[in-house]
């Protein structure tokens, strides 16, 4: 029977760390096992990490080894090779495809019923491997995807209008990578679209502008890898953000990676679309308005992801009577 209080980090390097150290701070769990290939690693980070609990909610946190994760309600995967400075997501498919083949195989060697969390980059084609691997319904199965992009165009598109960036609605949807895309058709201000919203307030709204800030956003993981050498603050934050709406059933709307069967005209690929997170993992894929222009780099998303999945030999996921 699995424990709703208990979750397990695969990876303590930068990311599972510091998901680790956010998720403690939460008072989501009671319970959080890490698991790395070097055991004095996890170790020392569960440590470091428990000599912090007395300013916190009381928990338990150790490092185990996979037959700790019977009874865990989710567990987060960040294992993997890092981005190197100048390297593309894509780049790193192989060496963590196979990295990931074998963890995924330990995990339902002793779990079958727990909500997978993908983090490790490309999280698009590594969520389709965990399916695959997993044989879990894709429901359980999600990937972080373009939750982070989102939040760093809410940011950026917060500061350029000139007002708080919760206020600010739109989606980076596609490739959590170089072709995903801003979808500027369906953003808002608290309601207000964005056109009418730069207009009354005098902003620049101009396709030039809001193109720039969206190229900064797609580049950001590239100047802060170049900068320190790994992001892993606010992808941090974006996986607290998805295992909150996971646990406490919030039906929180997210741009979470996921396997699409007919959405949006695509088929047998992982990427992010706007998703209803629940309890029971992904409970609903949205199909939002998208224009012509969108709908067209959405699809060029889709298929350079599904030539990689064609390189790395992946069968089709989807049943076919949904293609």
């Amino acid at each position: 029977m699995l424990n709703p209080k208990k979750c397990a980090i695969i990876g303590c390097g930068f990311v599972g760390a510091t998901t680790a150290y956010t998720l403690m701070q939460s008072a989501l769990f009671s319970e959080m096992v890490l698991i790395d290939l070097d055991r004095k690693k996890a170790e020392g980070e569960a440590a470091d990490l428990g000599h912090g609990l007395p300013f916190h909610s009381p928990m338990e946190i150790y490092a185990g080894d996979y037959s700790d994760l019977a009874d865990a309600s989710i567990v987060i995967l960040t294992a993997g090779a890092g981005q190197k400075p100048g390297q593309s997501r894509l780049d790193l498919v192989r060496s963590n495809t196979r990295i990931f083949q074998s963890i995924v195989e330990k995990i339902v060697a002793y779990n079958q019923e727990c909500i997978l969390l993908v983090v490790t980059n490309p999280v698009d084609i590594l969520t389709y491997v965990t399916i695959k691997v997993s044989g879990f319904p894709p429901s359980r199965v999600i990937g972080s995807g373009t939750v982070l992009d989102t939040a760093r165009l809410k940011y950026l598109l917060g500061r350029h209008l000139g007002v708080d960036f919760r206020n600010v609605h739109s989606f980076i949807i596609g490739e959590h990578g170089d072709s995903e895309l801003p979808v500027w058709s369906d953003a808002n201000v608290s309601g207000i679209d964005l056109d009418s919203f730069c207009e009354s307030s005098h902003r620049d709204g101009s396709y030039e502008t809001l193109n720039a800030l969206f190229l900064d956003v797609k580049n950001s993981a590239y100047r802060i890898i170049e900068n320190k050498g790994a992001t892993y603050y606010a992808i941090a934050e974006a996986v607290r953000k998805i295992v909150s709406s996971i646990l406490r059933d919030e039906n929180t709307v997210l741009p979470v990676s996921t396997l699409v069967c007919g959405h949006y005209g695509l088929s047998n690929v992982t990427l992010s679309v706007p998703c209803i997170v629940g309890r029971e993992g992904i409970k609903e894929i949205l199909d939002i308005p998208l224009d012509e222009r969108e709908s067209q780099l959405l699809k060029g998303s889709a298929d350079k992801l599904c030539s990689v999945l064609d390189e790395l030999g992946l069968s089709p996921l989807c049943p076919a009577h949904k293609i």
